[in-house]
């Protein structure tokens, strides 16, 4: 491996870390034109060697532009959205409606419920490859490159105890903070 390759490979981690720093813990460690400055030199380096560029470089991040045009896509299992409930009965009815679409064993998690878009990410070996929106339930718009605007949302998983191939559902909140971000001219989303 050459000086540029390990060079290349150090200021990646190192950006993606910052990165989750800033957007994940919302602790900072450098400055934002140290962070831009090491950017620039990752930037330039996959400009010379773009075979060496990692799919989860903070490079590969949109920007501003994002895609107006999208593919549909199948959900690999359907997206079903929330009901209200008022009574135990229809828990119990929900409970076996499930059951009868998942031939697998599950377990319920609550929580509360954020009222965004719903979105599905599919990560392949630690790496984000998809996103698309719940869409009819069934099919739903590809976001990938509007889903890469989000911050908080990693190209690259961190740890290595995940599964190979797995999705991943949640929903894109814009927080009060992002929505004066927003009228600023400066968009700012989450995922929760």
């Amino acid at each position: 491996m050459t000086d540029d390759q390990i060079r290349l490979n150090a200021l990646t981690d190192e950006l993606n870390e910052h990165n989750y720093k800033y957007y994940v813990l919302v602790q900072p460690e450098i400055s934002d034109f140290e962070f831009d400055m090491k950017l620039l030199e990752l930037q330039k380096l996959e400009e010379k060697y773009p075979e060496w560029a990692r799919a989860d470089s903070p490079t590969m991040r949109v920007g501003g532009e994002i895609s107006k045009e999208f593919k549909t896509v199948s959900h690999r299992y359907p997206m079903l959205s929330l009901g209200n409930t008022y009574n135990e009965g229809e828990l119990h009815d929900f409970d076996q409606r499930i059951r009868k679409l998942i031939d697998v064993d599950f377990e319920y998690v609550c929580e509360l419920k954020y009222d965004g878009l719903a979105i599905e990410l599919t990560y392949e070996n630690g790496i984000l490859i998809r996103a698309v929106t719940r869409g009819d339930g069934v099919q739903g718009d590809e976001v990938t490159a509007n889903v890469k605007t989000i911050k908080s949302i990693p190209l690259r998983l961190r740890g290595n105890d995940w599964p190979d191939s797995f999705e991943i559902r949640g929903e894109i909140i814009m927080t009060r903070s992002g929505f004066k971000a927003f009228n600023l001219g400066r968009l700012e989303a989450a995922f929760c």
